[in-house]
């Protein structure tokens, strides 16, 4: 009696959420999107994994006030990269998975990302003598415990039974990233030294290979890998490291020269472990996100955009960066600024929407993507027509 009643109860959410894909004749080019990652991604997620950490700016006003009128648990002034390629592919928001009470509310994905979150666990910093500042912090381990296996009974019981009823794997676009940065964030603002910090990379890569590994296994078919932002670009990063030697800086950029070249040695560790996943999966896209040469557009060329102060954070402590000790955006004294379209970061740390905008549009449109995006499927024409004249860039040549 019970078998037959669970089994009526996933018969009706899986009509309800047959009725929700796109029909034959939808352009959508993806039916869903699945996200996992840190705060460049989490679109809800850690107020409900930190129902606790009250404080946390991201959850209040005046982050979210450009696009949403409200807080909406994004690390931003408004809309992300995920947000922007979701309205590309004609899809909603993804929702964040906490945030969810029914199958149907997956419909379309879910994001899996949290603010903070990191690719390796905090016992690995531990057991390597660079300890994380919380111990409870999410890492891409337990992001992929919530996401849905055949077998587990879990909160969202009927979305688990969709995913693996149904052929919804094979027709979603997984974004696995971006994923590492906080890796380093945490050691290189505790004093750990570079040389130790630099030795986590290729564990990082590691991990990350191993998620989609497993997401392949589960029937993943398009996968969107980012790379890490050129943190030598971030205001928190600029004052921090301050220096009075002019050759610790880009001259072209006014960004920290040697931050920027380890940003580009983990992405270029990464490039090289997705072309061995591409080998041992060719029926599968893997498709590499240049999020640093995205970015980089806005800080090499910010009036093409619009962006006026491309170093400086709108909201902020004050400071030649926008930022300080004393306060930041939504804590202590800050100021806001009142038009945040022209700054390139939000807070100190995050993009804010203007260049988020940037790097989503070099990623869909642009020659930021490897191989390009709209290879990847047939059913995205409009992608296609839009960059099957873009001539493609050597990303990285060290």
């Amino acid at each position: 009696m019970a078998l037959s009643t669970s089994m009526s109860v996933a018969a009706a959410v899986l009509l309800v959420l047959a009725a929700a894909q796109p029909a034959l004749g939808d352009p959508a080019c993806y039916t869903a999107v699945f996200s996992f990652g840190d705060s460049l991604a989490d679109t809800g997620n850690y107020g409900f994994v930190y129902p606790n950490d009250t404080s946390t700016p991201a959850l209040n006003l005046p982050y979210g006030e450009t696009f949403f009128n409200r807080s909406t648990g994004r690390f931003s002034n408004g809309r992300l990269i995920i947000d922007f390629i979701a309205e590309a592919l004609e899809l909603p928001f993804v929702r964040p998975y906490w945030s969810g009470q029914s199958a149907e509310d997956f419909a379309r994905g879910a994001n899996f990302a949290v603010g903070g979150a990191t690719a390796l666990s905090p016992d690995f910093f531990i057991e390597n003598g660079a300890p994380l500042p919380n111990p409870d912090t999410v890492h891409l381990d337990m992001e992929m415990d919530w996401f849905p296996r055949p077998a587990q009974v879990a909160p969202h019981q009927g979305f688990r039974w969709y995913v693996s009823c149904t052929n919804m794997m094979s027709k979603s676009l997984f974004l696995v990233g971006e994923i590492g940065g906080n890796d380093y964030n945490g050691p290189l603002l505790s004093g750990v030294p570079f040389e130790k910090i630099r030795t986590l990379t290729p564990s990082v890569v590691a991990k990350i290979s191993s998620t989609i590994t497993e997401l392949i296994a589960l029937g993943a078919k398009t996968l969107l890998v980012p790379g890490n932002l050129p943190i030598g670009c971030i205001p928190g990063y600029l004052m921090t490291f301050n220096s009075d030697k002019v050759e610790d800086y880009e001259p072209e950029t006014g960004c920290i020269h040697w931050m920027n070249e380890f940003s580009q040695y983990h992405n270029k560790l990464l490039v090289d472990e997705l072309e061995k996943l591409r080998k041992l999966h060719p029926g599968v896209a893997i498709i590499y996100a240049d999020y640093y040469g995205a970015a980089m557009e806005v800080f090499l060329s910010p009036e093409q955009f619009g962006i006026e102060y491309p170093l400086v954070a709108c909201c902020g402590g004050g400071g030649s960066y926008g930022v300080s000790t004393t306060g930041g955006c939504g804590y202590g004294e800050y100021n806001v600024c009142d038009e945040p379209e022209k700054y390139g970061s939000w807070d100190g740390f995050h993009p804010s929407e203007a260049a988020y905008k940037v790097i989503a549009d070099g990623l869909l449109t642009g020659p930021y993507t490897q191989p390009p995006i709209a290879t990847t499927t047939n059913s995205c024409p409009r992608l296609t027509e839009v960059v099957s004249s873009v001539e493609y860039k050597v990303l990285y040549d060290l």
